[in-house]
């Protein structure tokens, strides 16, 4: 492979994301600098975790090219202007302007050029295009190491062509119309040149198209043009940040669509990009529960992805059990060699997919979902429930725990899966394995859904699966409270010595309205949310600012998640506590309206009462799919909505705060028909659906 000097980053470091434009086609998507440029770190054009075009520069010589203005426009698109500063100026008004306007698709980069002339004298340039090709695989790129670019060798007079053998033949074209006047291709990567020559009042225009022909193992194609599982939700409030957050989430989820491609119908969202733009178990479930009002065909599609892939042996190296649900897909073996760990293609190290993804069953139900798919999935419903007896519960203490037997793996195995994150209140780690409260919750509420289910289609094990609920419900009371100066509160989990890990942390969230907990206990933790050392005026942080340890910008000791504040402004809505519920709604729409109404995987745990905006954590996924589905899950709770559709009934009950007062919602769904509510000023909700159900409202 013929290589040039490193592709520019700071090696051995993450990079960091917080000022990038990202536009995505999934599994397409192309990181940029905000004036439209791939020059250092992260940027690129990737396609199934490859970066396929890792430089695109445009340039004018002789001439400073600065960035106007321009961005993000809906998910898959983006538009870049700049003024080439003193050319054909006759005053000092800008007068010949580049515009870039870039679209993704499915394996496939399009940028168009256009520069105007609208001054009042004729204007010359030579205008340049560098390009160039890493084929970096995004681990690397994650980890900061530097990658050789790949020679480019000419398409024909009008682009470029890149081929890496190491990739399976991964080939990537890159070619312009017209032709460039000027065609260089070498181990350097590429470079066209185009002369133009403009009288005033005149434009030029170019067209570039990157295709990817990926000669690599199978991966998840794109959902196909049309086929997105949801109508556009629309909603119209009297807080427009809102209104505008869930534009801009629905967009999103839209391009975050991939199929399985053993049966291209059913479709799931990938986490996010640009890191997580695959399967992942846990937030694939998250994300189709909380867009359930929207369809229950993603949740029928993401619960049947998943259960082809099911645990049906016990492996060490993959962590694989039978009834278990998988953690990731990936196209090949996941290596950091710097933090020791290396992950099979499909990884099972994960102890809370397998009780989501019986809870999604059971809620997909409840909204709807046909009875003969919900009948075709109970088989794996039954294995995911002996799972969680027979191997979540390792050694018999009736908690579901995780420890990672291989050395390689993640060492921590619920959501909040960074090395750090599962700490003492003193900010000592807790040791493995570990029991983490939000699983027990997660488990109890599997248990009655797994059970409630069972008794519907006459399948036997109901009567046993309620009573192990209780149960855990009665250890996990004896077992994980404990107390500081503001009184008892449930541990974040219990260690190897069945100590209670005794921070204060956002999973109290995960704890409200699953049952699990009785009403005193619910307020105790609904004030612990409320309060200032959790809530940050943006969203909930994961860790309290009063605990040791505490770090604004740490992955699970500080930083706020949308998706954990969206589950915890559910868990107060169902557990009847709407003003609590409102205040950390309010807070997402603060740092929604702060992040251009496209929420990141998490930012940063700075207050609002320390500055007006909300800090970026520099290396999180923009879009995540469950933080664009949070905008979903916080409108449902905060009108109450609950569907019970094997009952006959839907309830209608707004806790909504008077700012968001009038309200109005279409594009929901109950029972497969269309739902709509509007939420007057005051008063009581219209709801309008042909579903066969009673409405209640409130």
């Amino acid at each position: 492979m013929s290589v040039k000097s490193p592709v520019e980053t700071e090696a051995g470091l993450q990079p960091f994301l917080h000022d990038a434009c990202v536009t995505l086609y999934a599994p397409s998507f192309a990181v940029s600098r905000p004036d439209g440029q791939f020059e250092r770190g992260v940027d690129g054009f990737y396609h199934a975790d490859v970066r396929v075009l890792s430089r695109l520069r445009v340039a004018v010589d002789g001439v400073p090219v600065v960035a106007a203005g321009g961005g993000l426009e809906g998910a898959d698109g983006a538009l870049f202007r700049s003024v080439l500063r003193g050319v054909a100026e006759a005053t000092a008004d800008p007068a010949v302007t580049l515009t870039r306007r870039r679209a993704i698709g499915p394996g496939v980069l399009t940028e168009a050029l256009e520069v105007v002339n609208a001054g009042g004298l004729p204007a010359r340039i030579s205008l340049t295009v560098d390009a160039g090709s890493d084929l970096a695989a995004m681990e690397r790129v994650k980890s900061g190491t530097p990658t050789a670019e790949v020679a480019a060798d000419p398409l024909g007079d009008a682009g470029l062509v890149w081929t890496d053998p190491d990739e399976a033949g991964t080939t990537v074209r890159l070619s312009s119309s017209p032709a460039p006047d000027e065609l260089t291709a070498g181990p350097d990567g590429g470079l066209l040149r185009y002369d133009i020559s403009l009288a005033p009042g005149g434009s030029w225009s170019a067209e570039l198209v990157v295709t990817v022909a990926d000669g690599g193992p199978p991966t998840f194609p794109a959902a196909e043009p049309g086929s997105t599982p949801w109508r556009e939700p629309r909603l119209r409030s009297a807080d427009r940040r809102f209104d505008r957050w869930l534009t801009q989430s629905h967009l999103d989820l839209e391009r975050l669509l991939l199929a399985d491609p053993e049966q291209p119908s059913d479709l799931f969202l990938a986490a996010g990009a640009p890191w997580f733009a695959t399967l992942f178990g846990r937030d694939s479930l998250w994300a189709a529960r909380m867009l359930l009002p929207l369809s229950t065909s993603l949740a029928a599609g993401t619960l049947r992805v998943l259960a082809r892939r099911q645990g049906t042996v016990v492996d060490e190296n993959s962590q694989e059990q039978p009834g278990k649900i998988l953690h990731e897909v990936r196209r090949a073996t996941l290596e950091l060699p710097d933090h020791g760990i290396s992950l099979p293609p499909r990884y099972f190290g994960t102890v809370d997919a397998t009780p989501l993804w019986v809870t999604l069953l059971h809620d997909a139900w409840r909204w709807g979902l046909d009875p003969a798919e919900v009948a075709a999935l109970l088989p794996h419903a039954e294995a995911a429930l002996g799972w969680m007896r027979d191997h979540g519960d390792a050694d018999g203490d009736g908690f579901l725990e995780y420890i990672d037997t291989t050395g390689r793996g993640l060492a921590n195995q619920g959501w909040k899966d960074s090395g750090d994150s599962i700490r003492y209140r003193d900010g000592s780690l807790a040791t493995a394995p570990i029991a983490l409260c939000e699983v027990q919750a997660y488990a109890y509420e599997a248990a009655l859904a797994g059970a409630a289910l069972l008794r519907a289609f006459d399948r036997p094990g109901a009567d046993e699966w309620e009573e192990w609920a209780e149960r855990l419900r009665s250890r996990f009371r004896q077992r994980f409270w404990v107390q500081d100066e503001l009184g008892p509160y449930p541990a974040v989990a219990l260690d190897r010595d069945k100590r209670p890990v005794d921070s204060v942390t956002s999973g109290f969230g995960h704890l409200l309205g699953t049952g699990l907990l009785d009403h005193e206990e619910s307020a105790l933790l609904a004030a612990r949310l409320a309060g200032p050392h959790l809530d940050s005026g943006f969203g909930l942080r994961t860790y309290s600012s009063a605990g040791a340890g505490y770090n604004p910008l740490g992955y699970h000791v500080g930083a706020v998640w949308p998706h954990d504040t969206a589950i915890a402004v559910s868990g107060l809505a169902r557990a009847g506590f709407p003003e609590a519920a409102g205040q950390l709604a309010g807070g997402l729409l603060r740092a929604a309206d702060g992040f251009e109404a496209r929420l990141p995987e998490l930012l940063a745990g700075y207050g609002a009462d320390e500055g007006a905006r909300p800090v970026p954590y520099p290396a999180s996924c923009r879009p995540q799919a469950w933080a664009a589905a949070a905008s979903v899950q916080v409108l449902t709770s905060l009108l109450g909505l609950v569907a019970d559709v094997p009952g006959g009934t839907l309830t209608v009950a707004p806790g909504l705060p008077d700012e968001l007062r009038p309200l109005s919602v279409s594009g929901l769904a109950v029972a497969g028909s269309p739902l709509e509510i509007a939420v007057p000023a005051t008063g009581a909700p219209t709801v309008t659906t042909k579903a066969t159900v009673r409405v209640s409202t409130r």
